[in-house]
């Protein structure tokens, strides 16, 4: 093979290459979107993400909020020391009340750190170190899998709302 038409054959295949690189950052982006859902990063209609998010919970989260994120009971009142009992993920708690960036953001980096207040009382443990991101998101997906449908639409829009408001 002569070397003008080895060097167009290697330019091809890089070419190729980046084709290939750059469709699958596209397809990573997207699979972390919901499809016409303004700010949602959670999935709780893909199940391999959901079951995977049940595991990650049953693992890191249940032996606190419950095995049916139920929580503990008297969650809004304040335990011996000032610290929060751990609060329920079901549709009887306000984990939906919260955009999901925000409770990704509590979820990876803890309250103290989002409320720049080192002061705050949590047992909740920082997942940073813990989870990766696509874990915490799979965690997230699946306690919002869990809520009923009107929960689910009033989560949706209130997403949507964030991101406008950005």
């Amino acid at each position: 093979m002569s070397k003008s038409k080895l060097k167009i054959r290697n330019i091809i295949i890089m070419i190729l290459l980046a084709l290939v690189i750059l469709w699958g950052i596209n397809n990573t982006i997207s699979t972390n979107k919901l499809a016409n859902k303004q700010g949602a990063i959670f999935t709780p209609d893909n199940a391999k993400i959901v079951a995977l998010g049940e595991d990650i919970y049953d693992k890191n989260c249940a032996s606190c909020h419950g095995a049916k994120l139920e929580g503990e009971a008297d969650w809004r009142n304040p335990k011996e020391g000032g610290f929060l009992p751990a609060p329920p993920h079901d549709k009887s708690g306000h984990t939906w009340h919260h955009t999901d960036t925000l409770l990704f953001n509590i979820t990876k980096y803890g309250f103290a750190k989002i409320s720049n207040n080192e002061n705050f009382k949590t047992n909740m443990p920082v997942f940073e170190n813990v989870l990766s991101d696509d874990d915490i998101i799979a965690v997230l997906s699946y306690i919002k899998s869990t809520w009923p449908n009107e929960i689910k639409q009033r989560h949706d829009e209130l997403n949507a709302s964030g991101a406008q408001a950005q």
